[in-house]
């Protein structure tokens, strides 16, 4: 799937997602997303992601990356299994 795609805003300021984003995002007619204005970018997220996304961040302190903390202890477990 191409990440970007081009659409044009109607009358009434509607934007057609295209069925390739909705099916890769699991978005289905009648879903309910969000919108966030972020680096002057408009963001749409799942409620599904927004959820999980706010569950996270209660238990992870501001600053913590779970993708490094993730590797760092794949990286000791190999470590641990080489020798």
């Amino acid at each position: 799937m191409n990440p970007e795609a081009r659409a044009r805003i109607n009358e009434n300021g509607r934007v057609v997602i295209p069925a390739s984003f909705r099916k890769a995002l699991g978005i289905n007619a009648g879903d309910e997303v969000v919108l966030r204005l972020e680096d002057d970018e408009l963001r749409i997220m799942t409620m599904k992601h927004r959820i999980a996304q706010r569950l996270v961040r209660k238990y992870v302190k501001p600053g913590i990356s779970l993708v490094d903390e993730l590797i760092a202890e794949r990286r000791a477990e190999a470590r641990k299994e080489s020798k």
